[in-house]
């Protein structure tokens, strides 16, 4: 699914931002999961616990850095799913890679595509995650949705993709890893 070059980064709509040389960026895998247990098929997401150090109350797909004991990104992704939403790792099929995302916080994230077609008891790890809901597939690949907005970050304007959902306010990193599943599926 994913071909060499097509990454994105949270860097895509700030061209201007100039990153210290030799920066090492951390390996990470996140978890896509569309559910075909719905009446439409739905991607599953959560949202990050508000007492986390690191974007709290963020909205973010199951998953987190590579750890040494997991084999590839998508043993990561699968593991931290798990642990995050009690995600059985043997229910989702892998379907493949979006190519990898680069974060402001230094990590290289590949987001791994998967079809859960059964349930599954939804269990939060209150630690991490304070929500899990899901969103329509369909809303999340018609691009016409994705609205650019920014903010002052560490006092530059720092613009960004958006894909708002009822209550959900789905930006960052997320929200361009998603557009970028959404452009390859109407190319």
């Amino acid at each position: 699914m994913a071909r060499a070059g097509d990454g994105s980064s949270d860097f895509d709509l700030n061209p201007d931002t100039v990153l210290p040389p030799g920066r090492k960026l951390r390996p990470a895998g996140v978890l896509v999961p569309v559910s075909l247990a719905y009446s439409e098929p739905r991607v599953i997401l959560t949202k990050r616990s508000s007492a986390l150090k690191h974007h709290p109350g963020q909205i973010a797909f199951p998953g987190g850095k590579q750890d040494e004991g997991d084999v590839d990104v998508t043993a990561t992704a699968l593991r931290e799913a798990q642990e995050e939403i009690g995600l059985p790792p043997a229910l989702p099929r892998i379907l493949g890679h979006l190519p990898s995302h680069e974060t402001v916080t230094s990590f290289t994230v590949t987001p791994v595509i998967a079809v859960l077609d059964d349930p599954f008891e939804v269990i939060a790890e209150p630690g991490e995650v304070d929500e899990v809901f899901s969103v329509p597939l369909d809303h999340l690949t018609r691009l016409e949705n994705y609205v650019v907005e920014s903010r002052r970050w560490q006092g530059q304007q720092r613009y960004y993709y958006t894909v708002p959902f009822g209550p959900y306010y789905i930006w960052g990193a997320t929200a361009r890893m998603l557009r970028g599943l959404a452009a390859r599926m109407q190319a």
